[in-house]
């Protein structure tokens, strides 16, 4: 039943993006940062709605370790679909998250990214890759948040897959807070029993800041072990709360 109601809801938004997505590009001719933040807000409200269908219940830890004022590079593990729903719904500042190049071909859905910055990796093409790393750079240097799951892929099993370490490039070429993001449970609300959605608890917690600057020779050569562990020690910690 959820599964249907979430459906139908997703129709509806589709149908009411249209007008939306005029209103949008006329208030990014005045004003692109005005643009990101409506969107942003409009995409987090459509977010809400669906965990609130879904029977998801989500508790947020961390949230004071979000630097104010400045943007960051939140680097997560990646289980679900619905860690995208968990992170945006979460993270206080205007973010955009990094996905595979596939979900720019999807309609309605690939727009509201690009209004809202998020960036398209080809994990196949080395050098297209890296330009999306470059834009990365950029959008933190104009103030915008990136959110990326280095794992490359949503992980099949409880082990998380190896981190890429050029994923985090953005944050050693910016000098950004790196927040490790761990997030527990998404699985359960969807890819445990596909195509069935069902009630859940979610844990998403963000651990303290990482600057790269910081940290010793080699934790900053291997930056994305050194915070793929941070994050394998909250999952760990968290498992016995859901």
């Amino acid at each position: 039943m959820k599964t249907i109601i979430t459906a139908l809801f997703l129709l509806i938004f589709f149908i009411i993006s249209i007008p939306l997505f005029i209103l949008e590009i006329i208030i990014g001719k005045i004003n692109p940062h005005l643009k990101v933040k409506s969107s942003q807000s409009i995409v987090v409200s459509a977010f809400r709605i669906i965990l609130f269908l879904c029977g998801i219940k989500k508790t947020v830890i961390g949230v004071e370790n979000i630097p104010k004022d400045e943007a960051v590079l939140y680097v997560s593990n990646h289980r679900s679909y619905f860690d995208i729903l968990i992170g945006y719904t979460s993270v206080p500042n205007l973010t955009g998250f990094v996905a595979k190049k596939e979900m720019s071909h999807i309609p309605f859905i690939s727009l509201w990214m690009r209004f809202l910055n998020c960036l398209f990796l080809d994990r196949d093409n080395v050098r297209e890759g890296l330009k999306t790393i470059l834009e990365g750079v950029e959008l933190i240097k104009k103030g915008y948040s990136i959110f990326i799951s280095p794992e490359g892929t949503r992980s099949q099993k409880t082990e998380m897959l190896p981190f890429k370490e050029g994923s985090l490039k953005m944050a050693e070429k910016t000098g950004c807070a790196i927040i490790p993001v761990s997030i527990n449970n998404t699985d359960s609300i969807f890819e445990n029993h596909i195509p069935w959605i069902k009630r859940a608890h979610v844990i998403i917690e963000f651990g303290k800041p990482v600057y790269p600057g910081d940290l010793d020779k080699e934790n900053r050569k291997f930056i994305g072990s050194y915070v793929q562990n941070i994050i394998r020690e909250t999952l760990n910690r968290n498992a016995g709360l859901v």
